[in-house]
């Protein structure tokens, strides 16, 4: 997964979970507040330091991870 240069990850940051440019504002925190009904111009405002492009772009990453393929298990042997 490339391309997702707000994304960050660092073991010293909220346990090495993806966050925004370094910061202690994680992606998981800004999908959860998207998903409850929070604007791009809500979150900014509660959080003046992110920028539109750091929502934006953890939006993506979260939706590329979810975006998972099945592949059964043929045959009868694991």
């Amino acid at each position: 997964m490339t391309g997702y240069d707000r994304i960050t990850f660092d073991s010293q940051i909220l346990g090495g979970r993806a966050c925004i440019r370094g910061m202690r504002v994680s992606v998981s925190l800004l999908v959860n507040l998207v998903a409850n009904g929070m604007s791009t111009e809500e979150i900014l405002r509660e959080y003046p330091l992110l920028e539109a492009d750091d929502i934006r772009q953890a939006l993506q990453y979260a939706a590329a991870l979810t975006n998972e393929e099945l592949h059964p298990l043929t045959g009868t042997s694991l």
